[in-house]
């Protein structure tokens, strides 16, 4: 593989989260004021505005499908997810918001195994196994409590896995701009439904705000989408934890957030079992190519 294109992609993935962590700066910053469930629709709503060139350009055929089923099944478990990511970059600090996202990795051997018969190799289970003992950390249950807020990341985690997992299943006839088009038009009828119960309607800063989430949101994913088509996923998979660090720092700088000794003991354990993770999903590369 050409260098220049894995110093490409890899370049691509770190800005591809720093938009990510900007985009939980802006929901952090508007989920004081609007509730979670109209930001998550607004965010739907935008990503469709965003996608019109696109439909423009390629006319009704580009959407034709045979897994509408699944389509749909996407769009309700990453939305679903979306909202309980949302939460998190709410209420807890912008560095564990971050890192406990990047536990999805850990899940997908596990959902792949259940839904798709895939084995997991013995890399991939120490590397769940180190990774859940760093959520343990976290979590910290010595202190009497459990934070709500961390459980219901694990789940946007857990739930963000079985998306993936469900791509990965349409990914033989979707193309990717398919896909996100009908994540965001089931994302933003499901969650219509409780964003009217709560409606209140944005004033014209918090529309520009929401607006601005939902363009650093996409650019994410499409910054992500063009790395991954310049270098494999093993290779760029260390440099999604340059998500952590940012947030670590504008956290600091604007919340004056501090992270405890045991969470980042658990932020060591977790990207640590990443690389494992990682690792694990080349060596099984290479067993298939040599088999």
């Amino acid at each position: 593989m050409d260098t220049r294109n894995l110093y490409l992609a890899a370049g691509l993935i770190v800005v591809s989260e720093i938009f990510l962590v900007l985009s939980g700066m802006i929901i952090k910053q508007l989920a004081d004021a609007l509730p979670l469930e109209l930001i998550v629709f607004f965010r739907n709503i935008f990503g469709l505005l965003l996608l019109t060139p696109w439909l423009l350009r390629h006319g009704r055929d580009a959407l034709r499908t045979q897994k509408l089923h699944f389509h749909f099944m996407r769009g309700a478990i990453g939305v679903t997810a979306m909202s309980c990511l949302y939460y998190s970059w709410q209420y807890l600090p912008l560095a564990e918001a971050a890192l406990l996202k990047q536990t999805a990795p850990f899940f997908i051997p596990l959902i792949a195994f259940w839904w798709l018969g895939e084995r997991i190799p013995v890399l991939a289970r120490w590397a769940i196994l180190v990774g859940f003992i760093g959520v343990l950390l976290i979590l910290n249950p010595t202190e009497g409590t459990l934070n709500l807020a961390v459980l219901i990341a694990l789940c946007g985690a857990m739930l963000g896995a079985t998306a993936k997992v469900t791509v990965r299943r349409m990914s033989d006839t979707e193309s990717p701009q398919r896909i996100v088009f009908y994540f965001a038009l089931f994302g933003s009828l499901i969650i219509a439904i409780p964003a009217i119960s709560h409606w209140q309607t944005p004033s014209l800063t918090q529309a520009a705000w929401l607006f601005a989430m939902a363009i650093t949101s996409t650019c994410a994913q499409l910054l992500l989408s063009k790395a991954y088509g310049l270098a494999p996923a093993g290779q760029l998979g260390p440099f999604t934890y340059a998500s952590v660090g940012f947030a670590a720092l504008t956290g600091w700088l604007f919340w004056q957030e501090i992270l405890p000794l045991l969470s980042w003991a658990g932020l060591v354990l977790i990207v640590g079992a990443g690389m494992m993770a990682l690792q694990s999903g080349r060596r099984k590369k290479a067993n298939i190519r040599t088999a």
